[in-house]
């Protein structure tokens, strides 16, 4: 085991961390959003937003990331009327299309667990609400969204996860984070295995990092389940 050239991949490779979180966290919040509104669509009265949310999901559920990351990033650029849009300055580079497919990805995951976190709330709970006078708004953020978010953020918490590892396919678009730099590194030394452990226990230490937040956060909004 040659200690000292692990020992400078690691710091190599480290310095590719902080695009990859800020990459996980990017697309997190703003998926988060586009969750919402896609869940919010899916419980509509109005028949095409229920029909669209369900193919929205359908479709990024569907289909692999890598080919949705491949479709913006080269696929757009075919497009005349994107590429003289206002749009073609950020999805002429690279760090933006994977933002866009990133979220548009763990949206599609998101409004499914948010819809899943709602219908879980008990509807004795709902009724109580109404009885003492709560409806609209007020209703759901006194007592729906509340529980959904104690439902719900075990689920989110592993979709944030599997985001973060999912970072690692921009490396496909040029993008330097922990991957891409550990591709460019076995290019050079072709030193595969070493580079690539050292890579798989960076991540590692993020995952860990994120689940016990997670848990932390799940323990603060349970009192009940603290030990």
């Amino acid at each position: 085991m040659d200690w000292s050239f692990l020992f400078e991949t690691l710091k190599t490779l480290l310095t590719g961390v902080p695009l990859t979180l800020q990459l996980a966290a990017t697309a997190l919040c703003t998926g988060f959003v586009l969750a919402a509104c896609i869940a919010t669509l899916g419980e509509s009265s109005f028949a095409p937003a229920r029909w669209f949310s369900r193919l929205y999901v359908m479709l990024f559920q569907g289909t692999p990331l890598l080919v949705q990351i491949f479709v913006i990033y080269y696929g757009f650029g075919q497009i005349n009327f994107l590429r003289s849009s206002f749009a073609w300055p950020f999805l002429a580079q690279a760090y933006w299309c994977a933002i866009l497919a990133l979220s548009l990805n763990t949206s599609a995951y998101g409004a499914e667990i948010i819809r899943g976190a709602i219908a879980a709330v008990p509807e004795r709970e709902i009724e109580a609400g109404r009885a003492i006078g709560m409806a609209g708004l007020l209703l759901r953020r006194r007592v729906i969204w509340p529980q959904a978010l104690r439902y719900g953020l075990t689920n989110y918490g592993n979709e944030a996860i599997l985001l973060l590892k999912a970072t690692s396919l921009a490396s496909v678009i040029t993008l330097m984070d922990v991957t891409g730099l550990a591709y460019r590194l076995v290019s050079k030394t072709y030193r595969s295995e070493e580079i690539f452990t050292v890579a798989g226990l960076i991540y590692l230490a993020m995952t860990f990092v994120i689940a016990t937040c997670v848990h932390m956060l799940e323990r603060h909004l349970n009192p009940s389940r603290r030990v």
